[in-house]
């Protein structure tokens, strides 16, 4: 019978990334609503070592793949592998992040073993043994609750949305066998781009600009997110017009962040981009159009020319802080 909770914790060059916590973090909740443990599943080379870390957030167990052939993220690789760890351990509910790496591998795995799927997950909660997820359904204007079908109960969710809480348990690693497979696709070259310090789908804060920057000289944008302490993201139109990188693009297309403070500049708020976006904590838009859609759904909105409104700004913020 499927008993306790699994959790992928997803890390990058041995450093856990923080929906790893997060999703770790979850499944001590759930873990301890019906009296079952949390195993976390560490993949990766040269990740022994880190993979402790883990019982700081509620880990009973932590299994730990440890393969040169898992030092760069493979679907098939990283499926093959975590498929014979799920059929091992039997768990009730197996959890994702709702990363790019976390959407992929969930989805593959969740084909493999024929059961459903809950991506993107903004809330979980059991009754009885039945997980029921919460996840936006059209454009994030409706929020769905669902169930799953066949066991493990799987959900992916969303990052900076599930609170990380440090309930210390013992942590124990266990190191296990890496059943590769057979793999017919093989990494021949990789190309990192590193515009952003933080990665968006995790930063607590977030300063996009759109069409309204009128070219791709994103400073102002790049000042303010630094002195925040978060990341600069872009709508498609920005994209598009080949003023960011497409890794930057909020939205359907793009990618869907959830800080605690999303600012919106020389961004019209198109369903799209809302889509990206619209589960921020605090909403911040600065345009010069007072009908744009965007401050329908901001908390608070600044009418007008961001390149008069962002130095002042930054320059308020500078003289805050000393």
């Amino acid at each position: 019978m499927p008993q306790g909770v699994l959790v992928f914790a997803e890390q990058v060059d041995e450093t856990f990334r923080k929906i790893a916590f997060e999703a770790v973090s979850e499944g001590r909740r759930l873990a301890d609503t019906i009296g079952q443990t949390v195993t976390a599943v560490v993949l990766g080379s040269g990740v022994e070592g880190i993979a402790g870390e883990l019982g700081k957030y509620g880990a009973d167990k932590i299994l730990v793949g440890d393969d040169p052939a898992l030092a760069d993220y493979t679907t098939a690789v990283y499926t093959n592998v975590l498929f014979d760890i799920v059929k091992d351990n039997d768990p009730s509910i197996l959890l994702f992040g709702a990363s790019s790496q976390g959407k992929d591998l969930s989805a593959q795995l969740g084909a493999r073993l024929g059961v459903g799927l809950a991506m993107d997950c903004n809330g979980l909660k059991l009754d009885g043994e039945k997980l029921i997820a919460t996840r936006p359904m059209y454009g994030g204007k409706v929020l769905a609750e669902v169930t799953l079908e066949g066991t493990p109960q799987m959900a992916a969710i969303r990052p900076n949305v599930m609170e990380i809480t440090e309930v210390a348990k013992v942590g124990d690693v266990e190191k296990v066998d890496a059943n590769i497979g057979v793999i017919k696709a093989q990494v021949v070259e990789k190309k990192l781009e590193t515009v952003s310090k933080v990665d968006l789908t995790e930063a607590d804060v977030v300063v996009s600009g759109g069409r309204g920057m009128g070219g791709s000289d994103y400073t102002l944008l790049e000042e303010l997110a630094e002195i925040l302490g978060g990341t600069v993201g872009a709508s498609r139109a920005a994209v598009d017009e080949g003023w960011r990188p497409h890794s930057d693009q909020v939205g359907q297309t793009g990618k869907v962040v959830s800080p605690n403070l999303y600012i919106a500049c020389g961004i019209s708020g198109a369903i799209q981009h809302l889509a990206g976006m619209g589960a921020s904590k605090y909403i911040v838009a600065i345009n010069k159009d007072p009908e744009a859609p965007i401050f329908k759904k901001a908390d608070y909105g600044i009418v007008e020319d961001l390149f008069e409104a962002i130095p002042a700004i930054i320059a308020e913020l500078k003289r805050l802080k000393g």
